[in-house]
């Protein structure tokens, strides 16, 4: 049976959705995560190597929810810059028809992945946030400012270091930021560090940090990647996982697995069931690898603002 569906393009996603709704969408994601009101399941992860891509696939659906929806992201990284794509289908929660395509070119992913951590500055960092170091020169070190600003808007000073100091200055350019020569120097008396890399053995340590600080880690999305010192996470007053499962086996808690006590889910700590920061002296960190509800909730907030735009198609 042909079904007709609302087709959206990138413009028209971005137009729907931007960073303030997209932090207020996930939040109420991760809630609804943490309380065991959202179906998510595994990860697939799809490595295409003679090309250095990466394809993640993710679903989920939230109780009560209209839709639920499936998403595939790629980032492919043999080109400079990183070719980034993706779509996002919805489908109608009562009886699973495709409701919609979002052909958004990957913005959703990029999008939510910087509203978690606007998500996380909220109830993490400290109130008063005048230096942030960002460790990554790619879209997420773009997005997780962006956030941060929304979150922190006294925010001062932006410090950037990358592997490569061409492309370090130019996400410094972007930013209204300074990109450092080493990135011991960008995280050193930083209020706030966020690491977006692909690396796979540290790059911040433990000694860098002064009291108080808060790092937003959402480069360790796989098994092998790794961004922190695991002595960051061990020494930390509150470690918090957007999934503590799916944290444990892909994000930085895979390398320190030991931590415990100071562990709590996200979602908890937006639902006020557990503590956020509650010192100006505290060390928190959130580990975020990404969960298929923050997409589910990012697209049904497009669904909501789109209305008639875009175009119909047949499936």
């Amino acid at each position: 049976m042909t079904k007709q569906v609302q087709i959206l393009g990138e413009a028209e996603v971005r137009d729907a959705l931007g960073m303030g709704g997209c932090i207020e969408a996930v939040e109420g994601a991760f809630v609804a995560y943490s309380s065991g009101e959202a179906e998510l399941p595994d990860v697939i992860h799809l490595d295409v190597p003679e090309a250095r891509g990466v394809v993640h696939i993710k679903a989920g659906h939230i109780h009560g929810a209209s839709s639920y929806a499936l998403k595939a992201s790629s980032g492919f990284y043999l080109e400079d810059p990183p070719s980034i794509d993706g779509l996002v289908v919805v489908f109608d929660a009562t009886n699973g028809a495709p409701k919609a395509i979002l052909l958004d070119g990957g913005y959703l992913t990029d999008l939510r992945t910087g509203a978690a951590g606007g998500v996380a500055a909220r109830w993490l960092a400290p109130e008063r946030v005048d230096i942030v170091a960002v460790i990554g020169t790619g879209i997420q070190a773009r997005q997780q400012v962006r956030a941060l600003r929304l979150i922190r808007p006294q925010l001062q000073h932006v410090r950037v270091w990358g592997r490569s100091a061409e492309h370090a200055a130019r996400a410094a350019a972007d930013l209204a930021a300074t990109a450092t020569p080493t990135a011991r120097d960008a995280v050193e008396g930083a209020a706030v560090v966020i690491t977006c890399t692909a690396a796979r053995e540290p790059i911040v340590l433990a000694d860098w940090l002064k009291p108080g600080v808060h790092l937003t880690a959402v480069g360790s999305d796989g098994v092998g990647k790794q961004e922190l010192d695991p002595e960051i996470l061990r020494r930390a007053d509150l470690v918090a996982a957007d999934s503590i499962e799916q944290c444990r086996r892909l994000g930085e808690l895979q390398h320190a697995p030991d931590v415990g006590e100071t562990l709590v889910e996200l979602g908890r700590i937006c639902a006020r069931e557990s503590p956020g920061r509650t010192s100006p002296q505290q060390v928190t960190v959130a580990d975020l690898t990404g969960v298929g509800v923050q997409d589910v909730a990012a697209a049904n907030a497009v669904l909501a603002a789109s209305g008639d735009r875009g175009r119909r198609g047949s499936v």
